[in-house]
């Protein structure tokens, strides 16, 4: 018998995807789909199993159906249909615990993958440049979602000591995006009007959904010659993009705040349920983060198919124009330059005729 991989948080859209792409490669000979939840999308010919990971059931779904690879991907900052955070914090946390606790007692299991976030290193005012995999965070994240993966890698580190025989791999990911991306961040560009914070500019990275599929699927496979894809791993397209940059790209107009003010549109809109826009991601829109992937590249052996400012071009096309749509906007520049200078020039005068 070939392969047999599970792959939790398979309601989501991105966890869809993975599945459907995961069976597709020769090696693999199953593909157990988990979720609370049944998916709405169609997960091709992988078996699934409405299991909720925050209970004790999941070690039974490992060992009946001998699983040799785990590929947790229901780490997520956004709740799924009528979730609460509450839920999303119980599943991140509680449910990796059930999770890690069922996977030390399988025989089988050989290799784990866990879907994590850049959000560990936090959004500080002395944050250094750029983070590595082993940059402390000069704050610790003191809530949300960021603090759950903060506590998710804990559990996960504690898990590969008492298991030296699995391979553990766990993907921090910068910001997802694309054309189906499903984010606090996605939400917040969608917006028609963006708050931001008054004085800051913050630098932004972004990873492409398609570069997420791929590199779940290089951990979830035995490392190619020259490569080794355990251990830890920023994942990020190259380049940077400053929060004024996607404001124009997006054709969206800003409106900068005082950070009070901005706490305080934050939780009305959370009260309103138009976006999830958390003291977390207040911090990210005023300090930024940005890492460095050379890990990615140089051990996991991946590059990056999509740069940020690709990934968030891909982003904007699913969106549509906003208000300002940078075309236009470019159009109106142009026509105010071409009028002549105050005080130099003359002014277009009308013939006698």
């Amino acid at each position: 018998m070939g392969k047999v991989v599970l792959v939790t948080g398979v309601a989501r859209r991105l966890g869809g995807r993975f599945v459907r792409r995961i069976q597709r490669d020769p090696e693999v000979d199953r593909v157990i789909a988990v979720d609370a939840v049944p998916p709405e999308h169609h997960l091709g010919a992988a078996e699934f199993i409405r299991a909720d990971i925050r209970q004790p059931t999941i070690a039974r779904v490992l060992a009946e159906h001998s699983v040799d690879t785990v590929v947790h991907m229901d780490v997520t900052g956004t709740p799924l249909g009528s979730g609460s955070r509450t839920t999303v914090k119980e599943t991140n946390v509680i449910g990796t615990m059930q999770l890690l606790g069922a996977c030390q007692k399988s025989p089988t299991v050989k290799r784990l993958v866990v879907k994590s976030s850049t959000n560990v290193y936090g959004s500080a005012p002395r944050d250094p440049a750029v983070f590595t995999e082993t940059t402390p965070p000069k704050s610790l994240p003191s809530g949300g979602f960021a603090k759950d993966t903060v506590e998710v890698e804990g559990y996960v580190r504690g898990f590969a000591r008492r298991r030296p025989d699995v391979a553990v791999c766990v993907l921090r990911f910068a910001n997802i995006l694309g054309p189906m991306a499903d984010s606090p961040l996605a939400s917040y560009f969608s917006l028609p009007v963006l708050p931001t914070v008054l004085g800051y500019d913050p630098r932004l990275q972004f990873v492409h959904e398609d570069d997420v599929i791929e590199v779940l699927r290089i951990g979830s496979h035995e490392p190619q010659r020259g490569t080794l894809n355990s251990g830890t791993f920023n994942v990020a397209g190259e380049g940077v993009l400053l929060l004024s940059q996607c404001a124009r790209r997006l054709g969206r107009p800003t409106v900068p705040l005082l950070l009070p003010a901005v706490t305080w549109v934050g939780s009305a809109m959370r009260t309103l349920g138009m976006t999830d826009f958390s003291p977390e991601q207040i911090r990210l829109l005023t300090h930024g983060r940005v890492v460095e992937t050379e890990q990615m590249r140089g051990t996991l052996g991946y590059e990056a198919k999509y740069t940020t400012a690709e990934t968030f071009a891909d982003f904007v096309h699913s969106r549509g124009p906003g208000l300002l749509p940078p075309q236009a906007l470019a159009g109106a520049m142009d026509r105010i330059a071409a009028l002549p200078v105050l005080g130099g020039g003359h002014l277009p005068t009308q013939s006698a005729n």
